[in-house]
């Protein structure tokens, strides 16, 4: 038996702060939380009886089993998928270093390179978080998810391909081949993307009944769908068609935001990475078409942010990571408390909220008896200055303290 003294934890089921607290972990999940008292002589004790406690992170919008994103839109073609695999898992380690100990990981080029990475985490191979996968993109042939910039007639290959398709009926099949290898969720490509050439952000590129389709097959296997949508046609068009998501939502209007509140969707608005694109990509020349339809989306979804928020529109944290560096992700809690959250909101938004979006409430998501012991540990009070958070925690995933450092460089 392990017990945990927390100084100041956070309830963030209640939205409240519990000083003093005794966390009893026995295996990988917690069994009691209660005020502190001394645990029998001989007990394991961690002291974090001067830190602020909070539940593991959850980041809903990573890419954590790809490569980072370049200027050269050849790179995912420079790559075997075997070196792509053992960079995805140099990527899961940095992640739960920073202290997200889970993720939901919206899709990789390499297709199932992501499955492999979380097997290879819960069978203890590989140090990272927990992973929901979606092994590759439901996209139209040219659109949103598809690797793009070359020469007609070049031929991207196949495995970078599987998730393309032609119309319903077969994007329903393309769904179920996804479920028959292992994927947990699935993810449809809803529109156009800023950092893919030839599509344009608001440009709806699958149809109500397409996505319709993907739905009630994700429905069949006990899941669920997310849309990557920019464009305010296209997430009113995913929201109507049943998606338990939208990411990005950049574009997203007054109706959207009216429709999102009436049928309980989520969105992830990744509101810090916009400012990283314009940055670095104008340092290192990333493709100008990159660069203005960055420009044309980043102000526009921080409205969007702020306007859900005073809504009361479901809103989970994810930061697309993977465009900037893993292990960054925290950066964006300050963003969403400069557009709209409370601290409290936003660590919800990357605790509770997150967990019940992806169906592991039972699990992750907070600190209470039988949730797995997914915690961080942070100096000072991240409710009064969220940036606290940027600063590597100490880390327990599953009752086991994350080491601070690999034998590689991090």
């Amino acid at each position: 038996m392990l017990y945990v003294h927390a100084g100041r934890l956070l309830d963030v089921e209640r939205g409240r702060v519990l000083e003093n607290q005794r966390i009893q972990v026995d295996g990988q999940r917690i069994v009691a939380v209660e005020p502190w008292s001394a645990p029998p002589v001989g007990s394991e004790v961690i002291d974090w009886s001067d830190k602020t406690v909070l539940p593991g992170l959850i980041d809903m919008h990573t890419h954590i089993a790809d490569l980072e994103q370049t200027n050269n839109v050849a790179e995912p073609l420079l790559h075997s998928p075997q070196a792509v695999a053992l960079v995805g898992a140099h990527n899961a380690y940095r992640t739960l270093r920073a202290g997200f100990t889970s993720v939901h990981d919206l899709g990789t080029f390499r297709a199932f390179t992501d499955v492999a990475l979380r097997d290879a985490i819960n069978a203890g191979q590989v140090l990272g978080p927990r992973i929901n996968a979606v092994g590759a993109f439901i996209t139209v042939a040219g659109g949103g998810g598809e690797v793009t910039g070359f020469a007609p007639g070049f031929q991207v290959p196949e495995d970078m391909r599987v998730g393309v398709y032609r119309d319903a009926v077969d994007a329903k099949l393309k769904t179920r081949y996804l479920f028959q290898n292992g994927v947990d969720s699935i993810k449809i490509m809803a529109t156009g993307a800023v950092l893919t050439l030839g599509t344009e952000p608001g440009q709806l590129e699958m149809t109500e009944e397409e996505i319709r389709a993907v739905v009630e097959e994700a429905k069949l296997h006990g899941s669920y769908v997310t849309a990557h949508a920019h464009g305010a046609e296209g997430s009113k068009v995913a929201i109507r068609g049943g998606v338990r998501s939208i990411e990005h939502a950049s574009l997203l209007d007054d109706e959207g935001i009216r429709l999102a509140k009436e049928q309980g969707t989520y969105l992830v608005m990744d509101i810090y990475h916009g400012d990283y694109i314009d940055e670095i990509g104008r340092k290192e020349n990333w493709p100008a078409d990159y660069l203005r339809k960055n420009l044309e989306t980043t102000e526009a979804q921080r409205v969007a942010f702020r306007k859900a928020v005073k809504a009361g529109v479901k809103l989970a944290f994810g930061t697309d990571a993977g465009v900037h560096p893993h292990g960054g992700q925290a950066r964006q809690f300050a963003y969403m408390v400069r557009y709209g959250m409370t601290p409290m909101q936003a660590i919800q938004s990357a605790t509770s909220v997150a967990a019940e979006l992806m169906g592991w409430e039972r699990d992750v998501g907070a600190i209470a008896p039988g949730r797995y012991a997914d915690m961080i540990a942070v100096d000072g009070d991240p409710l009064a200055d969220i940036s606290l958070l940027e600063k590597r925690p100490v880390v327990m995933k599953g009752g086991m303290l994350v080491p601070q450092q690999l034998a590689t460089r991090d």
